[in-house]
């Protein structure tokens, strides 16, 4: 058996106002060709499907295009599972139908955890897999709030409620390989943030917040062979295990993945045991970032210029020379060439006691906790106050997060 392993397609997400479509549509039809070339016969896709809770009827179209292709190719199962940027009514709504398709859907967990634990079978009806399928789990589906909780307890209770779930879920999953005449290995998804995995720039600002659900590798049990996971873009072992995987995203969120090497997972299993190999995306869009005062930032264009490649470039203006026209400039040495710039930043040296780092001189390019984080640092609040100081903070946003995502 093969099976594929992605997630964070984001579909439908921009890039300083640049639509995608096409880059999206490029890199579905080279999964479905890679899907025929490798003879797969299962695709898990870790959550993140599309970019919002709410995608453009074009967004959809590339979704369900998909979906019609991939029944008609040699992939005999597909499983979604929902992220926190989905909505799991959107993605619910046609899973009874898809189910016929073999392509399951669980947009969030389901009253029955059995109905989320999938035993796949091979061409013969022989149980060849069983996959438990875990989408983000929010607070209010893992434990109960109490009044006079504190953040750590509230923590405390989300981490181990998770832990709870899968414990749960997994224990399912070998009650059912028990009824087999031989077991079978059991695969489990979900989308999350574990301690000790790498953040990227670009495109995590709805990750978890702060610290509060860092869940340990520990808490998943021994029982999985392996656990395919999504909601880092950056793809990455979990505590440097072969068989626990974030797939990351397909194509570049942000100019922060620019550099990255993109990657879908391979397993192959051949007589119960399992072998992982790492196929690289192609780059359907080139993304560059260049940096330093004006004549660096001429020079390194020019070089560009002369590779003839189609460019979306992210100029970062690093000097204390103001330049009223900087944009127009830099637009007019480009305007005959495959370089579009889509983001020009100015920076300086910060002469404040409190930081050397340079500081970007434009609010949309931050987040909120680093807006809160510059707070801090101006008023020049204590590091023993700003631990808990963060921790209010980040626990006001989730909620704020969460109760936007009930509104949808």
């Amino acid at each position: 058996m093969k099976i594929l392993h992605t997630s964070d397609w984001h579909l439908g997400r921009t890039l300083y106002g640049k639509k995608r479509y096409w880059e999206f549509k490029k890199f579905l039809n080279w999964l479905l060709q890679t899907i025929q070339k490798e003879t797969i016969d299962t695709l898990l896709v870790a959550g993140d499907i599309f970019d919002t809770t709410t995608p453009s009827h074009q967004t959809q179209l590339l979704y369900y295009q998909f979906i019609s292709n991939i029944a008609e190719s040699s992939c005999r199962t597909v499983i979604f599972i929902g992220g926190n940027h989905d909505s799991p009514s959107l993605l619910n709504a046609p899973k009874t139908l898809l189910s016929h398709l073999n392509i399951f859907v669980i947009g969030s967990i389901s009253d029955d955890m059995q109905d989320d634990v999938l035993v796949l079978n091979s061409p013969s009806g022989e149980p060849e897999l069983i996959v438990c399928a875990v989408p983000y789990l929010r607070d209010r589906d893992i434990r109960q709030c109490n009044a006079d909780e504190s953040i750590d307890d509230k923590s405390d209770k989300f981490a181990q409620g998770i832990q709870t779930y899968y414990h749960q879920i997994v224990k399912i999953a070998e009650q059912k390989n028990q009824t087999f005449k031989q077991a079978v290995p059991i695969i489990a998804m979900g989308h999350l943030f574990t301690a000790g995995t790498t953040l990227t720039g670009e495109g995590v600002r709805d990750l978890y917040i702060g610290s509060l659900e860092h869940i340990k590798a520990t808490a998943f049990p021994e029982a999985i062979d392996y656990l395919a996971l999504g909601h880092l873009h950056i793809a990455q072992k979990v505590a440097n295990c072969d068989h626990k995987r974030y797939s990351g995203s397909p194509i570049p969120m942000g100019f922060g993945e620019a550099n990255q090497q993109k990657i879908i997972i391979k397993i192959n299993i051949e007589n119960h045991q399992l072998s992982i190999d790492e196929l690289n995306v192609p780059c359907f869009q080139k993304l560059a970032i260049i940096k330093g005062d004006f004549d660096a930032i001429v020079d390194q264009i020019k070089k560009l210029i002369q590779t003839n490649e189609v460019i979306w470039l992210e100029v970062i203006y690093q000097s204390q020379q103001i330049m009223a026209d900087l944009t127009e400039q830099l637009n007019t040495l480009t305007e005959q060439s495959n370089i579009e710039i889509l983001r020009i930043k100015i920076a300086f040296s910060n002469s404040t006691p409190h930081s050397t780092e340079l500081t970007e001189q434009l609010l949309d390019t931050l987040n909120e906790t680093d807006v809160f984080q510059h707070c801090l640092d101006y008023h020049q609040i204590p590091d023993n106050q700003q631990i808990s100081l963060n921790k209010t903070f980040n626990e006001v946003l989730k909620l704020l997060q969460e109760e936007d995502s009930r509104a949808v």
